[in-house]
């Protein structure tokens, strides 16, 4: 016998609704904005953001990618490696398919892992730990940044060939990026004949650092090298400034938020860091810096122009490709894209075939000079 199912005008008016709604959801591309938005690093976070959503409004101004806009989707991580997971799942959640990923490499390790298993596109412009693709190596994870096998062997040449010191001490937060980058940087430096004496792990959130800046001055120490993030950095600087240690301090780019002038304080002239290159000074870039500037946004800082590239690059393999999330990865693997980093290539892994790293000096004022 068969069973009659009757159809209520409120069922079908229900399944109107669904399907308006689905038709609504995907006028838009979804891109989920996964960044610190809370904590002592949400300085990396609003950079990321301003450079994203800096892309996202041109390219919605011109028109969209094939007739839709772009829909950031903002969610803090708060650069914590416990909110990884979480926050990535937020991402899944939202319904994106793609993804400008986290700042912070111990947030992005784990992370990857969810953006594989979803199949979901991410490009980080700001995590340099090698472990971020080398543990899984990812076909949906990219980068808009070097490496910090890129980044600290740079440093690390700088250091020998032009600062050529007779005493070096590495010290490192114990983390994942800060640890990585150190690491880097002590290994090209005894490789060119430079002298570590000290190799050291500080504890992150201390308040006091007498200990090691005791140490670093009985060990005679000319240079200092600091893997690792901006506020342990200035209360080194601030301190070994008071207790008279006067030497060359450098660190990476995880170090460079202006929110380090604060906590050092008059200490941080002549900090070098390493940076991404000044990419608002790329010939072609004017119409790009003159947005940010129309959006009332900084676009001089270490992670803003990857972010915007990264953007770049989405949209220009989704208008190639489609939606489609493994078309999108294969496109962007073998494809050379223009951005406003310049030249963006990729190799099997995602990461960047060349990035371009610079040294910058701090003076006095918090102010920075690409050397």
């Amino acid at each position: 016998m068969k069973l009659l199912h009757r159809v209520t005008p409120l069922a079908t008016a229900f399944g109107a609704l669904l399907l308006m709604g689905a038709a609504q959801a995907a006028d838009t591309i979804k891109i989920g904005i996964p960044q610190p938005m809370t904590g002592p690093n949400t300085q990396y976070g609003t950079q990321i953001q301003a450079g994203a959503l800096t892309a996202i409004e041109t390219i919605n101004a011109q028109g969209g990618v094939k007739g839709k806009k772009l829909e950031p989707i903002l969610i803090d991580d708060g650069c914590e490696p416990k909110q990884a997971v979480p926050a990535a799942n937020r991402v899944v959640n939202s319904g994106a398919k793609f993804a400008v990923a986290h700042a912070c490499s111990g947030v992005t390790v784990p992370a990857v892992n969810v953006y594989e298993q979803e199949g979901i596109v991410a490009i980080t412009p700001g995590a340099t730990s090698p472990l971020v693709t080398d543990t899984i190596k990812p076909h949906f994870f990219f980068r808009t940044i070097g490496r910090d096998d890129q980044q600290g062997p740079f440093a690390a040449r700088y250091i020998a060939n032009t600062l050529k010191p007779k005493k070096v001490a590495v010290l490192h937060d114990k983390q994942t990026y800060g640890s990585g980058v150190a690491t880097q940087v002590k290994e090209t430096l005894e490789k060119n004949q430079v002298n570590v004496v000290m190799f050291e792990g500080i504890n992150v959130g201390d308040s006091d650092y007498s200990a090691v800046i005791t140490k670093l001055k009985s060990a005679g120490v000319d240079l200092v090298y600091f893997g690792g993030y901006h506020p342990e950095l200035g209360l080194l600087l601030r301190q070994s400034r008071e207790q008279g240690l006067d030497v060359q301090f450098m660190g990476p780019e995880g170090t460079a938020n202006q929110d380090l002038v604060a906590i050092a304080g008059p200490a941080i002239e002549g900090l070098l860091v390493t940076l991404p290159s000044d990419f608002t000074k790329l010939p072609g870039n004017e119409g790009i810096v003159k947005a940010f500037h129309d959006a009332k946004r900084d676009p001089d800082g270490a992670f803003q122009m990857p972010a915007y590239a990264a953007v770049q690059i989405l949209a220009k393999s989704i208008g190639a490709v489609g939606e489609d999330p493994t078309k999108v990865a294969d496109y962007m693997h073998k494809t050379a894209f223009d951005t406003a980093i310049g030249k963006v290539e990729y190799d099997a892994k995602g990461d960047l075939k060349d990035f371009e790293f610079a040294v910058f000096k701090w003076d006095k004022n918090g102010k920075k000079t690409q050397l």
